[in-house]
């Protein structure tokens, strides 16, 4: 017996196919038998095609620009497109105000804000997530919905273009590269290993440097005698 439907009834009765990437999604073959299996066949299948799991989208809209703040919302449009019985597509219309991922933990986070027309792949939660969204607590579901378009979440880029700015893991190291500028900010920075600079430029400090513990900036010499004349190159 298979959903309720006797095995006597099943012989003799031809089956729907079951390769259903060549059937629209929701519909039925023309030479499918408009049988109690049929039936109960294509109403599994269009209720399957009202349920959201993951797609493709485009981001057309971020509330934060790269700036130091809390995480923001993205406007996204799925990428694939509906598309009916006869072949006909239909764009998906915009999905307002879904969260994005942040690598955070606790007040620690590496800020990289999607930027508009990225590529990226978004999630859509089994029950609505509209209350946990504005009160950011534990909430009951803002309504009976379920896999809904509207509770989406952006979880990050796919498929886009090559980077300028980047840090980049590989088997010969950690590289971080910037067409600007790089700038390092804290109370402390303590390099453990020896320091080398390429590349030509040159490099400034506004406070005391030392090594070895002697000041570079104000150490004097001893043993000599003041006069008019400049000493020689370091060496």
């Amino acid at each position: 017996m298979a959903f309720g439907i006797p095995s006597s009834w099943l012989q003799g009765h031809k089956m729907p196919s079951q390769n259903d990437s060549e059937v629209p999604s929701g519909q039925s073959r023309p030479s499918t038998p408009w049988t109690e299996f049929g039936l109960l066949s294509f109403i599994i299948k269009q209720e399957l095609s009202r349920i959201q799991t993951a797609t493709l989208v485009r981001v057309d809209l971020c509330t934060n620009s790269g700036g130091l703040s809390p995480v923001g919302l993205v406007d996204v449009t799925p990428l694939v497109n509906q598309i009916d019985s006869t072949g006909t597509p239909y764009p998906h219309a915009t999905i307002y105000n879904i969260p994005y991922l942040r690598i955070q933990g606790g007040t620690s986070a590496i800020i990289i804000d999607p930027k508009v027309g990225d590529i990226g792949v978004c999630v859509f939660a089994s029950r609505d997530i509209s209350k946990v969204k504005s009160s950011k607590q534990q909430s009951n579901p803002g309504s009976y919905r379920k896999f809904n378009f509207s509770d989406g979440m952006y979880i990050g880029g796919m498929l886009n273009g090559t980077p300028t700015q980047y840090i980049q893991f590989s088997d010969s190291g950690i590289k971080i590269s910037s067409p600007t500028s790089v700038t390092i900010e804290s109370p402390s920075i303590v390099l453990a290993g020896a320091v080398s600079q390429t590349g030509g430029g040159s490099t400034t400090f506004s406070g005391s440097v030392s090594s070895s513990g002697v000041s570079l900036s104000s150490h004097v010499h001893t043993g000599v005698v003041t006069g008019t004349s400049d000493t020689g190159t370091p060496i």
